[in-house]
């Protein structure tokens, strides 16, 4: 891969980050909203950009590993340093990471959602199943003691 290409993917996968980060916090919404149909949307969109970058960052890894160096950040810049444009393809290099860190970050945020919304969806079918954990009572002599009749939310 000729250093000119590297550089256009990195600017390229800079633009797909940018639009999977717009997909998460769109995502976000979705959730919230618990709207299924467009979080379906979004999922599909979400998988073909996190293969298209999974797909480029395969090659980056492969070119450098061609040119004998570590695909890693110091491959990268000793694959710079040979070239005219190296500064630039180590600043738009620095770009990608920024913003896939935003991905992870929105990406987080929405899981912390979905265990919220998992917690209460699941506690709403205790409720109405009956087999919710009745709150502790305390018995004559202050002890906590349990409730152990439980009665579904239809037969209260």
């Amino acid at each position: 891969m000729r250093d000119s290409e590297l550089l256009q993917q990195l600017i390229d996968d800079i633009g797909t980050a940018q639009t999977l980060r717009e997909v998460a916090d769109a995502e976000y919404l979705a959730l919230a909203e618990r709207n299924l149909g467009e979080l379906e949307q979004l999922l599909t969109q979400k998988q073909a950009l996190l293969a298209l970058l999974s797909q480029h960052g395969t090659l980056r890894s492969q070119a450098l590993a061609k040119a004998q160096l570590s695909s890693d950040r110091n491959g990268l810049a000793q694959f710079a340093a040979a070239s005219e444009i190296g500064d630039e393809i180590l600043a738009q290099a620095e770009q990608l990471e920024r913003v896939l860190e935003e991905c992870r970050k929105a990406n987080e945020r929405n899981g912390r959602l979905i265990r919220a919304n998992q917690s209460a969806v699941g506690t709403m079918l205790q409720v109405l199943q009956g087999t919710t954990q009745t709150p502790d009572l305390y018995d004559r002599r202050g002890t906590a003691a349990k409730s152990t009749h439980h009665r579904p939310l239809s037969q209260a």
